[in-house]
């Protein structure tokens, strides 16, 4: 275990000392390349770096969250500056949060981890004969997809960003930003590539990884690495996010199809019989995440949305750096009988799945708290839930939108009834006409299923580029400024950066 970890320590390091190179030219790398890619540990220490950056770089100062949920303004924070400068989208904020969430360079650790592996794990396939074509094929498709969903999340959050996808034997130079179009058409044709040779399940007797993967079986590897579903429901969003609404619901129907094939089901995917809310531990029903098992001390007191959410009774933190106040719960959460949430005649909760302290100051939002591996101990404040990027009600949803704006508005009831029926009390029903407004019922139903889930922020984009009825939000769209303004670190450091307009 030790070796592995400093094998994954060395990687993590000449990822970001390149990097860094990337954008600091005053940078050295600390560890010769050449030196580490020689044997099968090599190279799976190579893989699971990257997925270790990844996480890594959604999780920093909760950025996350703090894009996609906190930056709509529909929580609030009761104390801190620096999160109230970003939910009244004052992103220029002398904040070192603020700063920090407007540098990118995380996200480029990502990609030069990625170029890295791809680069150099062939000579482990030369020089180890442990080392299979087979395996060899599954992590190249699994750098390749790492890598293009890095540049998707940069694109959502700072539009135009500089392309590379080369580390040039270390070798950097300052690069100007490329259009988002061509960065997003790249993404597209990426993952689709890396998809034709990722398995449906590993571990599990996949024609396309038959054996125990890295000689782990599958519960080993449940939920922690990207499969061809995975790669699907990505594309489906990447779609969603250039209007391309035909390619989001083949994208999305294709997972609907072959969930199952990972291991998971629609009764399954996300249930709320557990204790420790949503995201605990990792299993085969998280289509796209990045666990934080308590078994292998993997936790944390912070790169968690409980830090954000939770406090008093839950904790023993006196107020949440976060809260949804009463009147705007009562306003999103309308049905009677949702089993996330709902409230009876005289204003109780009656199921408060997705709340706690309805009645007090600071309502805590409890959906996800997995604190120590699963106790509710509130002396605790170390949390260990999974950070989820989509699961299957996202796609199920992602797939009504596209539906509903190709005027399939049945089609699209359909696959909202999917969700609503799960989420409600045995017994309950809904009806739906022509004259309804399917579109907005389903981005209501999106706010409601994946809040606190860091998705948002993108969805009101991507609902008020369809409606543009909402002259305030249409004009934050076309002056860019849905984007974060770029760190100014970044731009003295790089002069053929450029600030994004609305920020300069």
């Amino acid at each position: 275990m030790m070796k592995k970890i400093l094998y994954s320590f060395l990687l993590a390091v000449i990822a970001l000392s390149g990097c860094n190179k990337a954008l600091e030219t005053d940078s050295t790398r600390v560890v010769g390349e050449k030196n580490m890619w020689n044997t099968v540990e090599d190279a799976r220490a190579g893989i699971m770096g990257v997925y270790a950056l990844t996480r890594s770089a959604l999780s920093d100062n909760n950025g996350h969250w703090i894009y996609g949920d906190v930056r709509t303004g529909e929580f609030t924070s009761p104390k801190r500056q620096d999160l109230k400068a970003i939910i009244s989208n004052n992103l220029n904020a002398s904040y070192p949060v603020v700063e920090s969430l407007s540098d990118w360079t995380r996200f480029y650790a990502i990609v030069n981890g990625a170029n890295v592996f791809l680069e150099n794990v062939a000579h482990v396939k030369a020089t180890d004969k442990r080392y299979s074509d087979n395996n060899m094929t599954v992590d190249i498709a699994q750098a390749r997809f790492l890598r293009a969903f890095a540049y998707f999340y940069m694109v959502r959050i700072w539009g135009d960003v500089p392309f590379i996808i080369s580390s040039n034997e270390g070798v950097f130079e300052n690069k100007p930003r490329e259009s988002q179009a061509k960065i997003l058409a790249w993404v597209e044709s990426e993952i689709l590539r890396a998809a034709a040779d990722l398995p449906y399940i590993y571990s599990g007797g996949d024609i396309q990884q038959p054996s125990n993967y890295y000689n782990e079986d599958r519960t080993r590897w449940g939920g922690a690495l990207a499969t061809k579903v995975t790669a699907y429901a990505v594309l489906a969003h990447v779609a969603a996010w250039t209007a391309d609404y035909s390619n989001v619901a083949k994208y999305a129907k294709f997972v609907e199809d072959n969930y199952g094939k990972s291991g998971g089901g629609f009764t399954s995917s996300q249930d709320l019989s557990n204790s420790n809310g949503f995201f605990y531990n990792k299993n085969f029903r998280q289509m796209f995440g990045f666990n934080s098992d308590y078994g292998h001390i993997d936790g944390s007191s912070t790169g968690h949305i409980e830090e954000l959410t939770l406090a008093e009774p839950i904790t023993t933190k006196a107020i949440p750096d976060i809260y949804l106040p009463k009147d705007s719960i009562l306003k999103y959460f309308n049905w009677p009988n949702d089993e996330r949430f709902a409230v009876d005649t005289l204003g109780q909760s009656k199921y408060d799945r997705y709340f706690t302290n309805l009645n007090g100051k600071y309502p805590i939002f409890s959906k996800i708290k997995v604190i120590q591996g699963g106790t509710t101990d509130p002396n605790f404040r170390y949390f260990t839930s999974a950070l989820i990027f989509t699961r299957l009600e996202d796609i199920v949803l992602l797939r009504a939108e596209a539906l509903s704006v190709l005027g399939d508005q049945e089609g699209a009831a359909n696959e909202l009834l999917n969700v609503l029926l799960r989420r409600t009390v045995a017994g309950s029903s809904f009806s739906f006409n022509l004259n309804d407004d399917i579109l907005k019922m389903i981005f209501e139903e999106r706010h409601r299923e994946l809040m606190g889930e860091g998705q948002r922020w993108y969805d009101l984009i991507r609902y008020n580029k369809i409606r543009q009825n909402d002259a305030k939000f249409m004009n934050l769209i076309n002056s860019g400024g849905i984007y974060w303004p770029i760190s100014r670190k970044l731009l003295l450091q790089n002069n053929l950066l450029t600030q994004n307009p609305y920020w300069r």
